[in-house]
């Protein structure tokens, strides 16, 4: 049974049904996900799985999994500040399609074209803009160092545009939480050693961190406005996100 290649392949889909099974699973016992957003998350899974690589729902996964960590740090206090999208945490279906629609449509593409490689570094690009992003917000919303990102002048916790010290550290460390799963993905699926991978997994980690200030900029100036919701915010940073890996690729994708 081939576990290491892309598409519709039966290891390839064995191994996506069991990480959906236990998506499902998490998802339910620690309430990550609400039932609207179980199902999109399971479906999306399944979908990246199966025309990507099961390693590449692993990257979603870790995604998933470490920002719901990020959420419930020090959620107590949020929730008295008022700064949590929800009562107990747990995300839906429109926060599933914002963070995981581009790196979806990467997955389709890389099938249609038939280069997983390219498409690996791609659809880590998307995740790593994702995640950094999600662990600046829950992580930097407690710090009142606040400054908007279009002024430096110092604004309120939570503020749409702003940014802080350890939301930074947090948005770094996202990247490369992404940026070294990604790796190891690429040594699963094309034998890639170390020494071979380790400067584009750099620029995954890089974009990531340059995706979640891209988010900084779009919230300040345009959510602020309500031209712009949160989710369009989101996904559009992702999106910048998968194009700058592209031109640094420079794949036909």
């Amino acid at each position: 049974m081939d576990f290491t290649s892309g598409g519709f392949v039966s290891g390839n889909i064995v191994i996506t049904t069991v990480l959906i099974f236990g998506l499902v699973a998490a998802s339910l016992r620690a309430r990550i996900l609400d039932k609207q957003g179980i199902v999109a998350a399971a479906a999306l899974g399944f979908f990246v799985g199966c025309l990507g690589h099961w390693t590449w729902l692993l990257l979603l996964l870790c995604f998933l999994l470490s920002s719901h960590l990020a959420t419930k740090w020090r959620f107590e206090e949020k929730t008295e500040l008022g700064l949590s999208e929800s009562a107990d945490g747990h995300r839906g279906w429109i926060n599933v399609a914002a963070n995981g629609g581009m790196p979806a449509l990467v997955a389709l593409l890389a099938f249609l074209v038939d280069d997983w490689e390219h498409g690996l570094w791609m659809f880590a690009a998307a995740v790593s803009v994702a995640t950094s992003d999600t662990w600046a917000s829950e992580i930097g919303c407690l710090d009142n160092r606040v400054r908007m990102i279009t002024t430096l002048k110092p604004c309120e916790a939570g503020v749409n545009g702003g940014f802080s010290p350890n939301g930074q550290l947090a948005a770094a460390v996202g990247g490369i939480l992404i940026g070294v799963s990604a790796l190891i993905a690429s040594m699963v699926m094309f034998s890639t050693t170390v020494s071979d991978g380790l400067v584009v997994a750099a620029v995954v980690a890089g974009l990531g961190f340059l995706g979640c200030q891209i988010d900084s900029v779009l919230g300040a100036v345009f959510e602020n406005r309500g031209f712009l919701s949160k989710g369009s915010v989101n996904a559009l940073s992702i999106i910048a996100g998968v194009a700058l890996m592209w031109l640094y690729l420079g794949t036909p994708m």
